[in-house]
């Protein structure tokens, strides 16, 4: 069994820890841009999420009305232990909204309604939840209550009412990020361990998966969203 908590300022560091380590186990399941390990990008990619997500909590409490909150799913046995995590983002100005940004469980714990336990939590606080994701998880956000209500590059737009909110939540800007000398410093060790063509390869097989991504999205969300017109 597992125990909700829901923190809004930043976990103690063993559990930050834990969350970033899920955020790079699992970067294939929560990425916006799903790359395989197979890709040479792979790591780069994973280093920003992983960035990304380190902001988000480096930064909660900051700003109370918009700064990041976080669910998490401790062992019942073992409270240390992280199982399952929801990093959200209220929205300042209409009390009912958020957008969940991430979400994983561990791999041994899934189907066990964590998410399900998670995002319960989330919507007993703000019931109007927005999130994006790609294609192949829609099933999943579906049959924890979120319903599609278009598609916006690769990924399908999902919210738990049948329109978005008017609010605007603090979205982490990534810019900075894949700017950063860190970034700069994999792109560079990347390039000297697979050479400059086998990086160039990787671009193209990463646009290849974002245009397929799209196209998916969008199928899908017509499909969807007919289904619910002839209703």
């Amino acid at each position: 069994m597992f125990t909700l908590s829901h923190l809004t300022t930043p976990p103690p560091e063993s559990l930050k820890s834990q969350v970033l380590q899920m955020v790079v186990d699992y970067f294939t399941d929560i990425s916006p841009a799903p790359l395989t390990p197979s890709n040479p990008l792979y790591q780069l990619y994973q280093y920003v999420i992983g960035f990304e997500v380190h902001l988000y909590l480096q930064a909660m409490g900051s700003d109370a009305a918009s700064s990041a909150r976080l669910v998490l799913a401790l062992d019942d046995e073992d409270p240390s232990q992280v199982l399952g995590f929801a990093l959200y983002l209220p929205s300042p100005d209409d009390a009912d909204a958020c957008t969940l940004v991430y979400l994983a469980v561990v791999a041994s714990h899934r189907r066990r309604g964590i998410a399900r336990a998670m995002l319960g939590l989330i919507l007993l606080l703000h019931p109007h939840a927005a999130l994006a994701c790609v294609a192949s998880r829609v099933p999943t956000f579906e049959a924890l209550g979120f319903g599609v209500l278009g598609a916006r590059g690769p990924q399908v737009l999902m919210n738990t009412r049948n329109h978005a909110s008017d609010g605007w939540v603090a979205v982490q800007d990534l810019a900075p990020i894949f700017q950063s000398k860190e970034v700069r410093q994999i792109h560079a060790y990347l390039v000297k361990q697979h050479g400059e063509k086998a990086l160039r390869d990787a671009e193209k097989q990463r646009d290849y998966l974002l245009d397929q991504l799209a196209r998916q999205a969008e199928s899908l969300a017509n499909e969807r969203l007919g289904a619910r017109q002839l209703h």
